[in-house]
């Protein structure tokens, strides 16, 4: 078990080291959130729909955790060409260990960069409206991490070319974004659309966070912990398998 905490710590280390990486990851979730949030902002609230930057929140920290965490994967690209990977490889203990490690410590740091983007959106004006549901909207945050870390090391796995890795996780990672109801209300959609939506692990992420925050599920915390907890543990699994499958 002590390489679950080393690689857990390695993680937390390599984010420590690098600022420049600290601010890239903030950029994108802080731009939505000033350029979306208060442009749109003033046609949300004369349509009828409130305070868009209430609405909008949840999201954009959903987002910051997303990114920070799917993008973790590329490390194993990183880590696969300077040796560090059959090191870690050969160590003679299960890779699930070694997969759990990275993936705690991936989603660690997602955490972080997702409660920075919170303390931010709390200066820009969003209010907490029950702060009782703080540890659930952890929760939800620290599941959309797990999910997102294991997403990508299971690209990261299948993929040996690190300039292919970025264009495979926006082609991918963006319209899952785009399509959890992260910056429009999912109520009231076509049936295709509406379809989309339910098939999208994010939007439960998205709408428990948004429901621990604001006090507006729409499919309800249960059905978002169990169905977002059933994604994330698939995805472990799968990442597990496919990372057992480098050769070292």
């Amino acid at each position: 078990m002590s390489i679950i905490y080393i690689l857990w710590l390695r993680q937390l280390k390599r984010y420590r080291r690098s600022r420049a990486r600290i601010f890239a990851s903030l950029a994108q979730p802080l731009l939505f959130l000033f350029a979306i949030g208060f442009g749109f902002g003033p046609t949300y609230q004369k349509a009828g729909n409130g305070n868009y930057i209430q609405f909008l929140v949840p999201g954009i920290v959903a987002m910051a955790v997303l990114f920070s965490a799917v993008f973790s994967g590329i490390e194993i690209l990183w880590d696969r060409q300077f040796g560090f990977l059959k090191e870690t490889l050969v160590a003679p203990v299960p890779r699930i260990y070694i997969v759990l490690g990275r993936t705690l410590g991936a989603a660690t740091v997602a955490m972080i960069q997702g409660l920075v983007v919170f303390t931010v959106c709390l200066l820009a004006g969003f209010h907490i409206q029950n702060y009782g549901l703080l540890p659930v909207a952890a929760a939800f945050m620290f599941l959309i991490a797990m999910l997102f870390t294991a997403f990508g090391t299971t690209i990261g796995s299948l993929v040996e070319d690190m300039q292919a890795f970025p264009l495979i996780m926006n082609f991918l990672v963006m319209p899952m974004f785009f399509f959890s109801g992260a910056l429009f209300p999912v109520k009231d959609l076509g049936a295709i659309l509406n379809g989309v939506l339910r098939l999208n692990p994010l939007t439960y992420g998205v709408d428990g966070l948004r429901g621990a925050l604001t006090h507006e599920f729409v499919f309800g915390i249960g059905p978002d912990f169990v169905l977002l907890g059933l994604a994330t543990a698939i995805l472990l699994v799968v990442g597990n398998y496919f990372f057992s499958k480098i050769e070292v």
